[in-house]
């Protein structure tokens, strides 16, 4: 098990590029088993949960192929049969490759995905969307066996918005030749992107507000498509320049990120935006705010923890309210223990007190986002700080040290 060694307070300058989103490459490997031929996917970033995800589908006989940020897939010859367990539950977007596989072979069973200590993050919107499709879906402890023979129903209506719940039904339509329906559906960028990776394979799919209908075909082409930036990253590294310097963040789009610029504005910080840049400068006084997050356009989960962190710094009372996920203020306790002022409401909510100085402590990553949130408390603290399981950060950051000491920081993988 590695851990980060980080020496602070650090000021940072420089530039640093955002790489292609997580949360999208992994929806087009996993559309790639509809298609019979070779995918070719630029900016795919090459990170942990990316490599759990190939390494799935070669163990099923998939090929794959990559060249800096080049990916080649060919999943032609993938055999009948279920992902390998094991993997699938350390990885909960694996729970995407349910959708393709099923609409492919007809059936398939899975475990309980796992992967995150955020929440439970049920699947229970996923198998009520199928079983309305007509899909006959068996659950037996933490397994799940789905069987497909014919669409009983053309329509799915989330009780809740779900991402990934919208990205299965996505895929699985885009192999039906007839349409399909998805109401209450989500629309984050990355549901997006997926879309037209899918529409250029040849579906036919339409998005009217938060309804999507599909046209699948059932020989979909093999394509060439570049993924979108990670708007998290982007917003992550937004985040951190205007805690520890003046960083300007490359091949972002801003539109992806503009509830964090709203509220940057309100706190009093200072940036430039471009086409595909964003330029942060460290304020001198950071005001506090009021955090609720929300789906898409709202304030994204994921960026709620790096928040936290900006908060410690801002001048007064902040309150954060997480309204997706139970167990995402976890984080909190490893920012008290470096000295952070915090009153945790209730499950949902808490208040952040500050400015206050951060000192250097010894620290887990809980998930991949509050491992990300303790790396930039760490680079503005005093002292060192050691953050164990860094794997977890390696789930969705390419080889965070490195950039960062490209940009000053005192950092290093033991």
């Amino acid at each position: 098990m590695a851990k980060f060694e980080i020496w602070g307070p650090n000021k940072l300058k420089g530039e640093i590029t955002v790489f292609g989103a997580k949360n999208a490459a992994m929806k087009m490997i996993a559309a790639s088993v509809l298609i019979q031929g070779e995918v070719t996917l630029e900016n795919v970033p090459d990170i942990l949960d990316i490599q759990k995800e190939i390494k799935i589908l070669e163990k099923m006989g998939g090929k794959f192929q990559r060249n800096g940020h080049t990916l080649k897939i060919d999943l032609r010859k993938i055999r009948p049969g279920n992902p390998d367990p094991d993997l699938v539950r350390s990885m909960r977007a694996s729970v995407v490759l349910l959708g393709p596989l099923l609409a492919r072979f007809g059936k398939v069973s899975i475990p309980h995905p796992g992967g995150c200590l955020i929440g439970k993050r049920p699947i229970d919107r996923h198998l009520q969307a199928f079983k309305d499709l007509g899909i006959k879906v068996t659950e037996s402890e933490d397994n799940y066996q789905f069987n497909f023979e014919r669409l009983v129903k053309d329509e799915v209506k989330f009780s809740k918005i779900t991402v990934t719940g919208t990205e299965n039904v996505l895929l699985f339509g885009s192999f039906q030749e007839k349409q399909i329906t998805i109401k209450n559906a989500a629309i984050e960028p990355e549901v997006i992107d997926l879309a037209e990776f899918l529409k250029k394979s040849g579906a036919q799919i339409e998005i009217n507000d938060r309804t999507i209908t599909i046209r699948g075909r059932r020989n979909l082409k093999p394509i060439e498509y570049r993924i979108m930036p990670d708007r998290i990253e982007a917003g992550t590294f937004g985040i951190l320049g205007a805690l520890s310097g003046n960083l300007k963040v490359t091949n972002l789009n801003p539109a992806h990120i503009e509830s964090l610029l709203k509220e940057f504005k309100k706190m009093g910080i200072r940036f430039e935006k471009g086409k595909d840049w964003l330029y942060i400068e460290k304020p001198a006084k950071i005001s506090p705010a009021d955090i609720r997050t929300a789906e898409y356009p709202g304030f994204p989960t994921d960026l709620q923890p790096p928040m936290g962190v900006l908060l410690t710094q801002a001048e007064g009372i902040s309150r954060i309210t997480e309204s997706i996920f139970e167990n995402r203020l976890g984080y909190l306790k490893g920012l008290e223990k470096m000295g952070a002022k915090i009153k945790i409401l209730n499950p949902h909510q808490a208040e952040i007190t500050g400015p206050t100085t951060l000192h250097g402590a010894k620290i887990e990553s809980l998930d991949l986002r509050a491992g990300a949130t303790l790396l930039i408390a760490a680079l503005i603290s005093q002292g060192k700080t050691e953050i164990f399981n860094a794997e977890v950060i390696d789930r969705g950051y390419e080889k965070i040290e490195e950039r960062l000491q490209k940009l000053g920081a005192k950092i290093k993988r033991v």
